[in-house]
C-alpha cells in the first residue's frame, strides 16, 4: 500500500494494549486519535517519543485526543518498557501479530527492517487522516508541533 496521506480515511481497529486490555478504536467515539508509530522498543528515541505523549497526556486530551504509542513489539515487551518508562496514562499498543498489519495497512512499515517508521498520525473523529508526519528514525517527533496543529 502507499503510504496514508491526508484525506485517507483509516477506520476502526483494534490493537492489544502493554496492559493486555485490547484497544478498540470504535470505543473511542468523537475524538481525535494520535498514532504515534515507533520503530522498536528498548530504543532512545522510540523511549523520548513515547515518554512525550505521556507527559503530554492531558494537554492532548483537553484538545479532545487520545494518544496511542505503536511498534511491532509483543505485549510482554511493551508492558516491561511501560513499566521501565513510567508509562501509565498512554496505552502502548502491540502491533506484533500480524507483524506490523496496521503500519502496513498505513504505508508505513518498513519491509527490510521488520518495523515501521516513525510517524505521528492524527486521525478526526470520523477516522480521516487530518496530520500526516513521517520522521527520520533517528529524530525524535515535535509534540509542540502536533499541540499547535489540534489547537486550530
Amino acid at each position: 500500500m502507499s503510504r496514508i496521506m491526508v484525506g485517507d480515511v483509516v477506520g476502526d481497529f483494534s490493537l492489544k494494549s502493554h496492559t493486555d486490555a485490547t484497544v478498540d478504536t470504535a470505543s473511542i467515539a468523537g475524538k481525535k486519535i494520535l498514532l504515534s508509530f515507533h520503530p522498536l522498543a528498548w530504543t532512545e528515541v522510540c523511549a523520548k517519543q513515547m515518554q512525550s505523549l505521556e507527559a503530554n497526556f492531558e494537554a492532548l486530551q483537553s484538545l479532545g485526543a487520545v494518544p496511542l504509542g505503536f511498534s511491532v513489539d509483543s505485549v510482554p515487551c511493551k508492558k516491561a518498557w511501560a513499566q521501565s518508562l513510567n508509562i501509565q496514562k498512554v496505552d502502548l499498543l502491540s502491533d506484533f501479530w500480524p507483524h506490523g498489519g496496521l503500519a502496513a495497512r498505513l504505508g508505513i512499515f518498513i519491509d527490510k527492517f521488520g518495523f515501521s517508521e516513525r510517524a505521528n498520525i492524527i486521525l478526526d473523529e470520523r477516522r480521516k487522516a487530518v496530520f500526516v508526519k513521517v520522521y527520520p528514525l533517528r529524530e525524535l517527533p515535535d509534540m509542540i508541533e502536533v499541540l499547535e496543529f489540534l489547537k486550530k
